[in-house]
């Protein structure tokens, strides 16, 4: 039998009775998160009828339609006149390898690879067509970090050419355990980080090397997301390099070998601070066409009002991406439900909301579905560029992606939280809960600059992503399997809602978010960041 949740009386008196930080108070009413309309909203918004919830596809329209009015059914209110949409403009970019020409020669040689197979590439200025005649840098980790005295560019002059680079950021050493975060990735080793540097030094493109292990899932993710696809981009802002891609391992030892080099010794010495920018006696040559458009897309946020005279004016933020990969290709299954992801999140939102509007707290709390997650954080992007609420006045966001549908567990994971007094408060909340805090783990695949919460912890708010636990209470094998089985399906058509999953596990969690939420709404104080951490010194 699974462990059951406790009641709204035992957590009061609980949280009471466990808080050990005086300056935050406990709730003083908290509704139950109830399963029921969790798992109704899940299991319609991860079917067929919503063809995968993707971007620039009908699904997603219909997505944001279902959205705002559940929202309104919730009691949330707009907070806005405009209703509950915000508008996200973004461009749509899809490479046509059909018609392009584009490959990669050495000594006037083009090597045999196939797009999808050895490599993938697209354009980061939504333009429609490209003409490259560029050579190729290996520039190690393409880091510049002046606080670890790193500068993988050295004073290279990479104007109008190609950065070849590895994913993540260098190894710590004996002599220097903790440079770059030690084990931890840091925003450094993010693909989204190297291809911005490119941008700022004036590459003409830029080529990430691929291995499972340093991108932490396989080929298979890239080409589903790169591959015969449409993928986006802000439509405002700095646009990316005119080229950005990815090659597989294999395809980059064959091209370095060409070209008289051996990338694993390149490797190694890009481990060190004294790596030089290598020239490679290759080129990217020829077209690369794209179909172009600007799509119209849709963040959906409501509000519960704060009751609060002077607090009521900052908001604590509760939010999950909607969007998933929607349809692909035309096989027999060609609909990237995204059930887990995030199906789940955007579910226990709606959830979440219906309880929270029957208890005002003392801040106001405002629910947040955003979009093209999948698509580099866009949506928590542009709303961070162009907030509904100051951001000034925003204490917290608190983010839902990829919940427990395993079962009820023990503990809850709170990793990112303790950058901020958020760590503090999750704690407590969890303590009331008869909960434990997770063991925190090295953060090996930076999973903390990959969820939308990131986009408001640049922007300076105090934010972080609440995971599931681990310690599964009943079959610990058999759960144990199960989690290592979704790997398998995670961006696949096979991300699809069982009606026989128990989702005791993913209620808990929606209550531990909207438990902590609450808990930061009545605080006296807005949360405060640990000091010394890049992300406090950006709020405005």
């Amino acid at each position: 039998m699974h462990k059951p949740i406790p009641t709204a009386r035992t957590l009061a008196m609980s949280l009471a009775l466990a808080l050990a930080l005086p300056a935050f108070a406990a709730p003083k009413s908290l509704h139950q998160v109830q399963e029921a309309p969790l798992r109704a909203h899940l299991a319609f918004l991860s079917s067929d009828l919503l063809e995968g919830r993707g971007t620039g596809q009908r699904g997603g329209d219909l997505t944001v339609a279902y959205l705002e009015n559940q929202a309104m059914a919730a009691g949330l209110k707009p907070v806005r006149d405009g209703g509950y949409r915000q508008l996200v403009k973004i461009a749509g970019v899809k490479a046509v390898p059909e018609t392009s020409t584009l490959h990669l020669a050495v000594n006037g040689t083009a090597q045999p690879f196939a797009f999808g197979k050895d490599w993938v590439w697209g354009t980061g200025d939504a333009q429609a067509r490209h003409q490259f005649d560029a050579p190729l840098v290996f520039v190690g980790y393409g880091i510049a970090a002046p606080e670890e005295g790193w500068d993988d560019y050295k004073g290279q002059d990479v104007t109008g050419k190609i950065v070849v680079m590895l994913v993540n950021d260098p190894a710590p050493t004996a002599e220097a355990p903790e440079r770059f975060g030690g084990k931890a990735l840091t925003y450094y080793g993010r693909w989204t980080y190297k291809f911005e540097e490119a941008r700022r030094r004036g590459a003409a493109g830029a080529l990430l090397i691929h291995t499972d292990a340093s991108a932490s899932y396989g080929w298979s993710v890239i080409q589903n997301s790169w591959s015969g696809v449409e993928r986006f981009q802000l439509a405002q802002g700095a646009p990316g390099t005119p080229m950005q891609g990815w090659i597989t391992n294999d395809a980059a030892v064959a091209l370095f070998k060409a070209a008289g080099q051996d990338l694993d010794a390149l490797r190694a010495a890009a481990e060190r601070k004294d790596f030089a920018p290598v020239s490679l006696q290759a080129k990217l040559s020829g077209t690369l066409q794209a179909a172009v458009r600007t799509v119209d897309q849709y963040n959906v946020a409501g509000i519960v009002p704060g009751t609060d005279p002077k607090l009521k004016d900052e908001v604590v933020i509760y939010s999950a991406h909607w969007d998933h990969l929607g349809k692909q290709g035309d096989g027999k299954d060609n609909i990237f439900n995204g059930a887990v992801d995030n199906a789940s999140g955007t579910a226990a939102l709606l959830a979440m909301a219906q309880e929270a509007a029957k208890a005002p707290a003392k801040r106001s709390q405002m629910f947040l579905w955003v979009a093209a997650e999948e698509q580099g954080l866009l949506g928590s992007a542009a709303y961070a560029t162009d907030p509904l609420w100051p951001l000034a006045k925003t204490a917290a966001n608190l983010n839902l992606d990829s919940l427990n549908w395993i079962g009820t567990a023990r503990d809850i994971g709170t990793q990112g939280s303790e950058r901020t007094e958020l760590g503090r408060m999750a704690a407590a909340t969890a303590k009331a809960m008869n909960l434990r805090i997770a063991e925190a783990r090295p953060d090996l695949a930076g999973g903390y600059f990959r969820s939308d919460h990131f986009s408001f912890a640049k922007a300076g708010v105090p934010a972080f992503s609440i995971e599931g636990g681990r310690d599964y209470v009943g079959d610990k094998e058999a759960a144990a399997a199960e989690r290592k089985a979704y790997g398998a399906r995670y961006h696949q058509v096979g991300d699809e809602y069982d009606p026989k999953w128990d989702l005791s596990g993913m209620t808990q969690q929606a209550q531990f978010t909207l438990n902590l939420g609450r808990m930061v709404a009545d605080a006296p104080k807005m949360p405060a960041w640990r000091a010394g951490d890049p992300f406090g010194k950006a709020r405005k």
